[in-house]
């Protein structure tokens, strides 16, 4: 039986997919096909490269985004994204999708044309990089004369590539949308940024459905998506949300 798992993107959140992915290997559950987008790349990626996820969490925590080392110049962001190249290199001897155990979909933006790219060939480590470059944050990624940034911009949730290979879809979302009060959007900016993320949200939960089994715990809208003090907490949640719906899915184990 194939089984596919879509990852979602969510920052410094996305250390919750590495718990999730602890607890499907706990309950001999090991997802044959990956899809995934920003964080969820990267996890994906480490994960169909056959990476333990105990190295895939010291990544998490040792990794550091705000460095003076890492910063743009004469660049549109404020860290150069290609700078991160040779950690992930670390990880990836071979910087090929050909090299992986697993089959891999990672979605990029280009930021010129507009237009959401799909990967599953060819160079692999600046590809798991353009999907995670946070537009604005992080530099756009130049790959074959194009430049892109994070596949969360147009599509967060990707689990169309897996709909036609897996016989069952197990789908982990960590952006959920944080609760909040009409005092919190003090500023016009406020009211912008939280419209994305509604339209965000609403577009990737259309896509549940898709899905048979659904990771989704909402306590980690309390979670900075830039922050990585919490990796440790953030994962845990990750793991025993996954342990919980198991629990309450005995039948999706049974099959």
């Amino acid at each position: 039986m194939n089984i596919g798992l879509v990852l979602s993107g969510g920052g410094a959140r996305g250390a919750a997919h590495i718990g999730v992915i602890k607890a499907l290997s706990e309950h001999k559950i090991h997802p044959s096909h990956i899809s995934g987008t920003s964080a969820g790349a990267i996890v994906g990626a480490l994960y169909a490269a056959g990476v333990d996820w105990s190295e895939m969490l010291n990544f998490f925590k040792t990794i550091t985004l705000f460095n003076r080392h890492k910063y743009a110049y004469r660049k549109p962001g404020f860290i150069d994204t290609d700078k991160f190249y040779n950690s992930f290199k670390v990880y990836f001897k071979e910087d090929n999708f050909a090299a992986l155990q697993k089959p891999l979909y990672i979605t990029a933006t280009d930021i010129v044309k507009g237009t959401l790219k799909i990967f599953n060939s060819g160079e692999l480590i600046r590809v798991v990089l353009a999907s995670a470059s946070f537009p604005g944050v992080f530099t756009p990624m130049e790959i074959e004369g194009s430049y892109y940034v994070d596949g969360g911009t147009l599509n967060n949730f990707p689990v169309e590539p897996l709909k036609n290979d897996c016989d069952k879809i197990i789908g982990v979302f960590v952006n959920p949308l944080k609760k909040i009060e009409i005092e919190n959007l003090k500023h016009s900016y406020n009211v912008v940024e939280r419209a994305y993320k509604i339209k965000s949200v609403a577009e990737s939960a259309a896509k549940f459905s898709d899905c048979d089994l659904i990771v989704k715990p909402e306590v980690l809208s309390d979670y900075s998506t830039f922050s990585m003090n919490n990796v440790q907490a953030i994962f845990e949640i990750g793991y025993a949300s996954t342990i919980a719906l198991l629990k309450e899915n005995k039948l999706f184990i049974e099959n």
